[in-house]
């Protein structure tokens, strides 16, 4: 993703799912809402070689439906699925 990604929009309605796999098994959580910003975002972690020596994550932002504002760090069990007008 790049710094200001074009992949969804703003005002855009998604799903994310995101997994965390265990020894055992996975939890699952799923998000609904409204894109704010999707954006790369750098923490406050130090990592050699990237941009400016710092650890950058994909991030979501995503206005739920009772206002509140989720950011989400994207990583490679993270499914976003666009919702559908007619299903949000």
């Amino acid at each position: 993703m790049s710094l200001e990604s074009t992949g969804y929009q703003q005002g855009t309605r998604v799903r994310v799912t995101q997994q965390t796999p265990l020894r055992d098994r996975t939890w699952s959580e799923v998000v609904e809402g409204c894109v704010v910003r999707c954006r790369q975002a750098k923490t406050g972690s130090w990592f050699a070689h990237a941009k400016d020596d710092q650890l950058w994550l994909d991030r979501m932002e995503l206005r739920l439906d009772d206002g509140e504002l989720a950011v989400l760090n994207l990583d490679q069990y993270s499914v976003v699925e666009i919702v559908p007008a007619d299903q949000g």
